[in-house]
């Protein structure tokens, strides 16, 4: 009964003035609209059913596209700017439905009402970026709907892993809590600590093979987070054309900010840029253990371009 509502609502209460809309092939739409009939014929309350349908013809729907990560790769960035175009409804916060246990378990319902209202020309989209190094996310993913199309922005492997710890160690400080310098990381008797979490998560073509167990590489967009920090127009295009979004997104939505030192947003006059937290310096870290970080993720790196078939200007 609630996936007979539903439908009735999406065909009859549409907004009058509609923006342009992406130009979805119908397979993916009906292959998207067919999982939320099920899903909601099947774990759907009527009181959540009530709550995910607005009076303004939006609603909540499963996400069509999902940011899958990678962590410190510049998620947050590109959600925002991909926020710029009308035709996207972007969650909040990172939902950690697909590799927290306790939220999976929740069901799909749950997922959904942590979505934002929509209409139904425009996509949905989260982000999560733990999902790209999650084993189970995959496999995960692909049960609740096999179109789906996923964004990945990577940045340099080395400079990511600074990243990483540099996040850690500002939250700690935050918390007036010790944390050892990056160094006692890096290092275990005398040679690279292979064994570092944040050096795992840059070893991209492992997590990769992964995805493309269930995706096929043209539902993965690759975004250089590299060239999004310098000059992020270009890269912000190809994911529209990627979503086929029609271009709404220009290069006057970015200005570059001297004092932040990175590019901010303007949409409709407002001017906005990303939190703090964003753009921190690294750590300085002794050149001779930068060689050896390069020099470790030169072969990971090798076997990931040949996996995707792109190459990237890293060390």
């Amino acid at each position: 009964m609630a996936a007979f509502l539903l439908g009735a609502v999406l065909l009859i209460v549409q907004p009058e003035i509609v923006p342009s809309r992406p130009a979805i092939n119908s397979k993916t739409e009906t292959s998207s609209q067919s999982v939320q009939r099920e899903l909601l014929k099947k774990t759907s309350p009527k009181n959540d059913f009530k709550e995910n349908i607005h009076s303004n013809g939006s609603c909540r729907q499963l996400p069509q596209t999902i940011i899958i990560g990678v962590r410190k790769g510049g998620t947050r960035a590109l959600l925002e700017m991909l926020s710029l175009h009308p035709d996207i409804a972007a969650a909040e916060n990172e939902v950690h439905f697909f590799d927290w246990e306790d939220h999976y378990r929740n069901g799909l319902q749950w997922y959904i009402n942590q979505m934002p209202f929509s209409y139904p020309y425009q996509i949905t989209v989260e982000k999560t970026p733990a999902y790209f190094t999650s084993p189970k996310v995959p496999e995960r993913v692909y049960n609740m709907n096999e179109s789906m199309r996923l964004l990945l922005i990577l940045r340099d492997p080395s400079e990511r892993v600074l990243s990483d710890y540099t996040q850690v160690f500002y939250n700690h400080m935050q918390k007036h809590k010790p944390y050892p310098s990056i160094e006692q990381f890096l290092i275990k008797d005398g040679e690279l600590n292979v064994d570092y979490k944040a050096i795992n998560r840059s070893l991209y073509y492992v997590h990769m093979q992964n995805w493309l167990k269930y995706f096929p590489l043209d539902h993965i967009h690759i975004v250089d987070g590299d060239k999004l920090i310098k000059d992020p127009f270009p890269e912000i295009e190809k994911v529209e054309r990627f979503l086929k979004l029609s271009p709404q997104i220009n290069a006057s939505n970015f200005y570059f900010n001297k004092t932040k030192g990175f590019y901010c947003l303007r949409d409709s006059g407002r001017e906005r840029c990303l939190h703090e937290s964003k753009g921190r310096a690294h750590p300085q870290v002794d050149t001779r253990l930068l060689e050896k970080l390069h020099e470790y993720f030169h072969e990971p790196n090798k076997k990931f371009f040949e996996l995707v078939g792109r190459t990237f200007d890293w060390h």
